[in-house]
């Protein structure tokens, strides 16, 4: 295997991590990997030919996938990977898919335990556009004026599944109850975290799932959760990745935002496969 090397994608984030061949992944070059990571929140391989059984192996190398809450989208043979896709099993056009994930969100911050990571690999890509964007919590959070870091030192957001501002206006509650067969209760989250490995503070606060915060009313709390959201995702702190089949993508589920940029023809196809990793 060749030496791997790291190459800048955008200005904001984004790394391609290349002479690395996932398939046949030994225990120094994992342990490249996990170094890389933790500097590079958005690290791409390309070229990678993975099956579902494959994104669960790797997956396990840095804690624990665990099985998605819609039902509907889990693997057939791997429930613990799941699709990201814009057809149904007939090859007709999900809306439901289409739509899915479009707007700006970190992945799960309502569970009890959050995940350390997800992972995108691209099967099937539009001819054009059909992007993911991502935004760098720590660097947003880096340039917030101190009198907003003052504001946010003490503040415990609230987290559900999809009843943040941005859930509302993309998803319907009641679908989305029809959809899983899990319950969630609220969590509590500081509005500012570590990160476990670099220390850097994290802007840990997200438009599709912290609907609150404690003590704070309902109306001021949206309005503060809307002014972060679009402080963080300006261009200056984000990364649109645009897909090629056999990219292989994972990204830091506590220090970064995500969002389907939604700007692809939904007749064209867009099949990935996904899995989200957990702490052991």
């Amino acid at each position: 295997m060749a030496t791997p090397e790291l190459r800048p994608l955008g200005n904001a984030l984004g790394t391609e991590a290349l002479g690395v061949d996932l398939s046949k992944l030994d225990d120094p070059t994992f342990d490249w990997i996990q170094k890389a990571f933790a500097e590079h929140p958005v690290l791409v391989f390309r070229n990678q030919h993975l099956g579902a059984g494959d994104i669960a192996a790797f997956g396990r190398r840095f804690g624990t996938p665990r099985i998605h809450s819609l039902v509907g989208y889990r693997h057939e043979e791997h429930p613990e990977v799941s699709w990201l896709r814009n057809v149904d099993a007939e090859g007709n056009i999900d809306w439901y898919g289409v739509k899915r994930a479009t707007d700006w969100h970190t992945d799960s911050t309502y569970e009890e335990v959050p995940p350390l990571l997800a992972m995108l690999h691209a099967l099937e890509v539009p001819s054009t556009k059909g992007g993911t964007m991502f935004a760098d919590m720590c660097a947003a959070y880096d340039a917030l004026p101190q009198a907003m870091k003052d504001r946010l030192a003490g503040l415990v957001g609230l987290h559900g599944r999809t009843d943040g501002p941005a859930g509302a206006r993309l998803y319907d509650p009641e679908e989305e109850m029809r959809r899983t067969d899990k319950k969630y209760a609220e969590q509590p989250r500081p509005a500012v975290i570590n990160h476990p490995v670099t220390g850097r503070p994290i802007l840990f606060v997200n438009p599709m799932h912290t609907h609150g915060f404690e003590g704070m009313e309902r109306d001021e709390a949206w309005q503060l959760i809307e002014e972060l959201a679009a402080h963080a995702t300006q261009e200056r702190f984000t990364y649109y990745h645009s897909w090629q089949v056999g990219d292989l993508l994972i990204w830091d589920e506590r220090a970064t935002m995500h969002r389907g940029a939604g700007d692809y023809h939904p007749e064209e196809r867009r099949v990935m496969l996904r899995t989200i990793v957990y702490p052991n």
